[in-house]
């Protein structure tokens, strides 16, 4: 950021536009009227008695978690974590992707959303699915530092992770007056710092082999990239995959979950919305801008390697 922006106090709605008009340029904008444009979504319709809205970008991140990794399909004793699961939107979709004999375990650390949680899957899953998937209440920022002590058989005790993580959520604060007028780029450094304990938690209970999808809504790089980089910089395990490795589990999961999906009159597939993905040093961006209003998403897919 230019020197200039720094010396300035960059709170409110006047300081929200100065700090990402700076980091878009001229894209800030039509980034912004995309923002504030209708919100799209795509129906899954899963074998519940209700259906579930999501964000066409949100699917996308969510189908991008190789739950493949460690064996063929059908193979058994495979656990999937959705480490900030609530409202349970990105749950729903890991879960329709599962093999047989696969687990998926959501966790919220709200007690509020959690139940909100537990509905969602009550509603809209069908038994089959719903009785493989487990739900609790929990910080998951400590699940890797109470691993030893609290809960021996934890660590690297899962094959894929899902980490949505907690973020800035530009998008609803851009469209709420009482937010926008109380905000600033502390709140962002405050988000990054809760957002690595999630994730350097989530590396070390993930097993070797094993893949991670870090996600956010944040439009800034410090809570996206730069919370990655830090994984990176960190463990020399940590391999990124490329934009293919990430299309070849994308388009597997995509077979699964469309039978449940109902594009109604979107006007485009979850193919289209894939593509609209930007690459970014380390990650994916899908930006309504670009999207046809869909996202913000940003993600960024993970393996561990095994040594």
């Amino acid at each position: 950021m230019k020197q200039s922006l720094k010396k300035e106090k960059l709170v409110g709605k006047d300081g929200f536009d100065s700090y990402y008009g700076e980091l878009f340029g001229s894209r800030w904008e039509p980034l912004k009227k995309a923002l504030l444009g209708d919100v799209r979504y795509v129906e899954l319709a899963l074998g519940g008695t209700k259906s579930y809205f999501l964000d066409p970008a949100s699917v996308c991140a969510a189908l991008c978690l190789d739950t493949s990794a460690q064996g063929e399909p059908g193979d058994g004793g495979f656990c999937i974590a959705d480490l900030c699961a609530a409202p349970g939107g990105k749950t729903l979709v890991i879960a329709s992707c599962m093999d047989n004999g696969c687990e998926l375990y959501s966790n919220e650390r709200s007690p509020a959303r959690k139940k909100r949680l537990d509905l969602v899957v009550q509603e809209t899953l069908c038994e089959e699915l719903s009785c493989r998937l487990h739900t609790s209440c929990s910080d998951a920022s400590l699940w890797g530092s109470r691993a030893k002590k609290a809960m021996p058989a934890l660590p690297e005790s899962f094959d894929a992770i899902f980490l949505d993580a907690p973020c800035s959520s530009e998008r609803h604060v851009l469209s709420d007056k009482k937010y926008l007028d109380i905000w600033s780029p502390a709140r962002i450094k405050g988000l990054a710092q809760d957002q690595w304990a999630l994730l350097s938690s989530a590396w070390r209970i993930l097993k070797a082999g094993g893949s991670l999808v870090y996600a956010t809504c944040a439009l800034n790089p410090m809570e996206n990239d730069g919370v990655v980089m830090r994984l990176k910089k960190k463990f020399p395990d940590a391999q990124f995959l490329s934009a293919e490795q990430v299309g070849k589990a994308f388009a597997r999961n995509l077979d699964r979950l469309l039978p449940g999906v109902k594009v109604g009159d979107l006007g485009f597939s979850l193919q289209e919305v894939f593509s609209f993905a930007e690459k970014t040093e380390l990650g994916f961006h899908i930006l309504p801008d670009t999207a046809s209003g869909c996202g913000p998403l940003y993600f960024c897919c993970i393996k561990k390697l095994g040594f």
